[in-house]
C-alpha cells in the first residue's frame, strides 16, 4: 500500500499553521512541519543552479581513503571524481569532496556562474553572505570544514560520462581551474579575507553547466543543508518530477543504486529504512512534489517544478537564458 513521503505534514502546516502543526505530530517529526513551513512561507524567491549531472549522482556523503577515486553511477550517466595531489608532495593525495559541506561550496558556484554567464565567479563578500543565508559560519569548526572541502574541490578531477554520448564526456576536467583557497584568518576580522577574490570554474564543467542547468529553490537548500542524502534527493526530484507526463515508479533496487554506496546500505532492508528518513526532509522542502511510498519503492507523480519558469526569468536576467523554459522529457539529461 502507498503512502505519501511527506507523512501528510505539508497538510497539517497548510491547513493548522506551524505551531498548531508541531504540537500536532511526534516529537521527531517537528523538524518536518519547521521545513515545510518555512519553504511555504518563503518570499524571497531566491534560486539557486545545480548541473544536470548532479541530480543523477552524487558526491561520496563520507570521507574515503585520501587515494580512494570515487565512482558513482546514476541513471545513463556515470561520475567518476579523482582526488587531486598537494602541490609540492606529488606522493600526497588531498582526497574526493563529500559531505553536505562540498555539495553547498558547489551550489554556490554553480548558481553565480549561470546568474552572471561567465565562468569566472566572485567571492568575498558574496561568499560569506550566500553560507550565512544558509546557516552556515564561517568560523570554528564550519569554517575549518568548509576550508578543507573546498581544497578538496580544487584539487580533484571528475569525469561525467552519459551512455550512448561518451563524446560529451569529460576529459579529465575538474570542478575549478584556479582559485578557491581560502586565506589564513588574522585575528583582526576587519583585516581578514576569507577567500580569494574570485573562482574561475573549468571550461568543461562550465560549458556542460550553462547547456544543462536545473533550477533548485534557495529556502529548499537552507533547510537541508546539514542532511547531504536529502538534499541529493530534493535535487533529483527537482529534476525528475516535472518531466513526468504519469506516474513513473522506481524500484528500491535502482534507488539503492543511485543514493547508495557506503557499506550501512549494503542490504536493501537498511537501505530502505535510510532512505525513507531522507526522503521526508526532501519532499517537504519541495511543496509541489507529488511523491508515494510503496512496497515495490517510490512512485513519482507529475509535479509542477520548485522553481517557476517566470521566476527564473526574473532571478536570472543575466544567465538564466539556458534554462528551458518547459520540462524535458525524462528520458533526456
Amino acid at each position: 500500500m502507498a503512502e505519501d513521503a511527506d507523512q501528510g505534514v505539508r497538510h497539517l502546516v497548510l491547513v493548522h499553521g506551524r505551531q498548531q502543526a508541531r504540537a500536532m505530530v511526534e516529537p521527531e517529526k517537528r523538524k518536518l512541519v519547521d521545513i515545510a513551513a518555512e519553504v511555504m512561507a518563503d518570499e524571497a524567491g531566491r534560486i539557486g543552479i545545480t548541473y544536470s549531472g548532479f541530480c543523477l549522482t552524487a558526491l561520496p556523503h563520507k570521507r574515503l581513503p585520501d587515494d580512494a577515486p570515487w565512482e558513482k553511477r546514476g541513471h545513463r550517466v556515470t561520475l567518476l571524481v579523482e582526488p587531486g595531489r598537494l602541490k609540492g608532495s606529488p606522493s600526497t593525495f588531498v582526497g574526493v569532496p563529500y559531505g553536505a559541506r562540498a555539495r553547498m561550496i558547489l551550489l554556490y558556484l554553480q548558481t553565480q556562474a549561470v546568474r552572471t554567464g561567465s565562468r569566472e565567479v566572485e567571492l568575498g563578500r558574496s561568499m560569506r553572505d550566500w553560507l550565512q543565508r544558509m546557516g552556515l559560519s564561517w568560523g570554528g569548526q564550519t569554517g575549518k570544514t568548509l576550508r578543507e572541502q573546498a581544497a578538496r574541490i580544487a584539487a580533484c578531477h571528475l569525469r561525467f560520462d552519459w551512455d550512448g554520448e561518451a563524446a560529451a564526456g569529460y576529459e579529465k576536467g575538474g570542478f575549478v581551474r584556479s582559485g578557491l583557497r581560502f586565506h589564513i584568518r588574522t585575528d583582526d576580522d576587519r583585516q581578514a579575507s576569507l577567500w580569494e577574490d574570485r573562482v574561475v570554474l573549468d571550461e568543461t564543467f562550465y560549458e556542460a553547466l550553462r547547456k544543462h542547468p536545473v533550477p533548485l529553490r534557495e529556502a529548499a537548500l537552507r533547510q537541508l543543508t546539514d542532511r547531504s542524502v536529502s538534499l541529493d534527493v530534493y535535487i533529483w526530484l527537482a529534476y525528475r518530477l516535472h518531466t513526468l507526463d504519469k506516474p513513473t515508479p522506481v524500484r528500491w533496487a535502482a534507488l539503492r543504486e543511485q543514493f547508495g554506496g557506503a557499506s550501512s546500505y549494503e542490504q536493501l532492508r537498511v537501505f530502505k529504512r535510510e532512505f525513507c528518513r531522507a526522503l521526508a526532509p526532501a519532499v517537504n522542502a519541495y511543496p509541489e512534489a507529488r511523491v508515494e511510498v510503496a512496497d515495490e519503492g517510490l512512485i513519482l507523480h507529475p509535479s509542477p517544478p520548485p522553481v517557476s519558469p517566470r521566476l527564473v526569468a526574473v532571478e536570472l536576467p543575466g544567465g538564466g537564458s539556458s534554462i528551458p523554459t518547459r520540462a524535458r522529457k525524462s528520458k533526456t539529461r
